[in-house]
């Protein structure tokens, strides 16, 4: 089966790059659908799995499923859970078929069954724009604010992969392949990732 992991900078448009690539490569696409999932099998709002996983990870230290954590508090023990209900899902959906998976680490993850790994990433300026088209009608945050906002979510991504594992979060050495959007058509430039996939797929 091929596996791609999409890896990404907020605002930088990976989220749109890789529903376009599974649209063209007829694979089954996975993104908020992991978040609803973990939601659901918990009993929690989706926010609050989202903000637990990503925005606001409460550890540092590397994690090996299985192991407990009796040290920890209700909250550190709750992220724990999510974790590993993440791990889960994200192996029962990589083993369906060919699929794009966007975040969650699923490049550490999935390691084992061999994914393409990309990593989206853009400049400031391209990355607040690309925000402040899809942002809500009633968000109206100053220049500041949305730089600290990126930043921040990024920082949350960056830690959630250091849970995972000593590979550094956006380092080359742990993508094949690091796509710069900066000022670009992720529309137009999708059909030349999905034949790089293919290339990649069927020279492996």
């Amino acid at each position: 089966m091929n596996i791609i992991t999409i890896s990404r900078e907020f605002g930088s448009g990976g989220r749109e790059l890789g529903k376009r690539i599974a649209d063209i490569l007829g694979y089954s696409y996975y993104d908020r659908e992991i978040i609803t999932a973990i939601a659901e099998k918990h009993d929690y709002d989706e926010n609050y799995v989202e903000n637990m996983l990503e925005s606001k990870f409460p550890f540092t230290m590397p994690i090996t499923y299985g192991r407990t954590f009796s040290y920890t508090d209700a909250t550190g023990q709750q992220a724990i859970q999510l974790m590993s209900t993440q791990y889960k899902l994200l192996r029962e959906f990589a083993s369906k078929g060919n699929c794009v998976i966007v975040g969650r680490s699923a490049n550490i993850i999935l390691e084992e069954f061999d994914p393409l790994n990309i990593f989206v990433y853009a400049d400031m300026e391209s990355k607040m724009k690309r925000c402040r088209e899809r942002a809500p009608e009633n968000e109206n945050l100053k220049d500041s604010e949305l730089k600290r906002r990126i930043r921040q979510i990024d920082s949350g991504r960056a830690k959630h992969q250091k849970f995972l594992t000593d590979q550094k979060w956006g380092a080359k050495e742990g993508y094949h392949l690091c796509i710069n959007t900066s000022g670009l058509d992720i529309k137009a430039m999708s059909p030349v990732i999905a034949d790089y996939a293919k290339g990649y797929f069927e020279k492996r």
